[in-house]
């Protein structure tokens, strides 16, 4: 009886970590039901450092994440598709970029709000975007400055 009983409990804890790790995998890839959220598009000259999932962020606090990434064929942009919750109604002047949270950070993608009295509706497009800086092609363009900066002088 008391062998049943520990198998009963070990079992148990077997199957809440599972359950708690597939919410966990759920909420860190933006996976949701959809409900309470809508669709808005971007495109960006470069997506790089970001993927589905990726958080999007307002004012530093997580209101969605990207649902959709594809290569347009005719403009060759990064068409961007991020789902944002529904309480957060954005202007139809607003932004959106690629920021770094760090040196050694993630990318997230940041919504910078407009102010344009009329909102962007579900399925809208966010035309102001901001692809993703290199930090290598910064570093090489500060070098390869300074270096030649070096040359020029007498």
């Amino acid at each position: 009886m008391a062998e049943s009983t520990t198998e009963v409990v070990a079992g148990g804890a077997v199957l809440a970590a599972a359950v708690a790790f597939l919410v966990y995998v759920g909420q860190s890839t933006g996976f949701s039901g959809g409900a309470g959220s809508y669709e808005v598009t971007a495109s960006f000259r470069s997506v790089e450092g970001i993927g589905i999932g990726t958080d999007v962020r307002l004012a530093g606090v997580k209101v969605g994440s990207v649902t959709g990434l594809s290569l347009n064929p005719t403009t060759y942009f990064a068409d961007a598709t991020v789902s944002v919750q529904q309480d957060v109604a954005l202007p139809v002047d607003s932004a959106i970029l690629i920021s770094s949270e760090g040196l050694l950070g993630g990318n997230f993608v940041e919504l910078i709000p407009g102010g344009a009295l009329e909102n962007i509706e579900p399925g809208g497009e966010i035309e102001d975007t901001q692809g993703a800086v290199s930090l290598i092609s910064l570093l090489m363009k500060f070098v390869g400055g300074s270096a030649s900066d070096d040359t020029a002088t007498p």
